[in-house]
């Protein structure tokens, strides 16, 4: 239950619910996609290049030990949650919040859904709808849309908890579920039409554990998978609207590579890891137009401690996420590029 109860991309890489390698099968449409073109085959001038950002950083006062910044609109309108959700061992439940400019104490708004004994929300839309998940007090997960001050809870019918990580101003959202349990637990890529109710499962061939983390406005979907012919390698996807070939993101020489967030212009945010085990360093990164130039830029909040990730972007380019203290907190971060 640890995967669904902490939205940590690094708790869910262990857990297997962020998934890993190469990229994106089924089509919107249900059918089998090609196998994924590589992003570098499509510009070899992959490079990592300097770029300088202003860091804030914006934690509920209510429980400043756990923050993590999730999703951003266009109006600077924030959605996140606090809470470990480690509950059975001391720890806080999670909380859903939005939170608006100036960004103080009193512009944060609880978020929850009704009666859930734990919330996070997730994804957020530039008329301020939103999206994430909740459970129940008996432990069932499911996803669920705040739709003009209207909470909706949905569940994909193939599995046994739902995740909605992201969504549009059209009202698609995307995320996983989860079929199986224990060892035999598997998760699985989708894309939800909150106007008639239907998920599509999104698979990708010679992969598993797949999750759709961001969609944008024009329908491009990005998240990641694990290659199942590899020893738990990780790679991030981008599928076009308009195509039924998905593209490969993977960091150079990254042991794994997850993109969270996608805006408009197909400027894509998430994070990478180096090295393994307990010399594994995690930074986020922006990718900015992957098609057309393949240019990461890393982004590692000055306080954060070998830990950075960046899970939402705007279409004005101003990014969200969260990174660990040397206190051992997780504090909520608002990135804009510095003027």
């Amino acid at each position: 239950m640890a995967q669904f109860l902490q939205r940590n991309p690094l708790a869910l890489l262990a857990s297997g619910a962020l998934a890993s390698a190469a990229l994106l099968l089924a089509s919107c449409g249900g059918s089998v996609s090609p196998t994924p073109a590589s992003l570098s085959a499509n510009a070899p001038d992959l490079t990592q290049a300097a770029a300088k950002f202003h860091f804030t950083t914006l934690d509920d006062q209510n429980y400043v030990m756990f923050n993590q910044l999730l999703g951003i609109n266009d109006k600077g309108k924030i959605a996140g949650y606090d809470g470990d959700g480690m509950v059975s061992s001391g720890g806080a439940p999670n909380k859903g919040y939005t939170v608006v400019a100036p960004y103080a104490q009193s512009d944060f708004s609880n978020e929850n859904f009704p009666g859930s004994a734990q919330t996070q929300v997730t994804g957020i839309t530039n008329t301020g709808e939103t999206c994430g998940f909740w459970v129940s007090t008996k432990g069932r997960v499911a996803g669920f849309v705040d739709w003009h001050g209207v909470f909706t809870s949905y569940s994909d019918p193939h599995g046994n908890g739902t995740t909605f990580n992201g969504i549009n101003d059209a009202g698609m959202a995307v995320g996983f579920y989860t079929k199986g349990k224990g060892s035999k637990a598997s998760t699985h890529g989708f894309v939800f039409d909150r106007n008639s109710g239907t998920f599509t499962n999104v698979a990708v061939p010679g992969g598993n554990s797949v999750s759709v983390n961001a969609i944008n406005d024009t329908g491009d979907i990005t998240g990641n998978y694990t290659l199942s012919t590899s020893s738990g390698t990780v790679a991030g996807f981008l599928r076009k609207a308009n195509s039924k070939t998905p593209m490969e993101i993977e960091f150079p020489g990254a042991t794994s590579t997850v993109p969270l967030g996608i805006n408009v212009h197909d400027q894509i945010v998430g994070f990478y890891v180096m090295g393994t085990g307990s010399s594994a360093v995690t930074h986020g990164f922006l990718l900015d137009k992957p098609a057309m130039h393949a240019r990461f830029v890393t982004i590692d909040d000055p306080n954060g401690v070998a830990n950075t990730i960046v899970n939402g972007i705007n279409d004005k380019g101003a990014m969200v996420g969260f990174y660990v203290d040397a206190s051992g907190n997780t504090d909520g971060m608002l990135v804009n590029r510095a003027k």
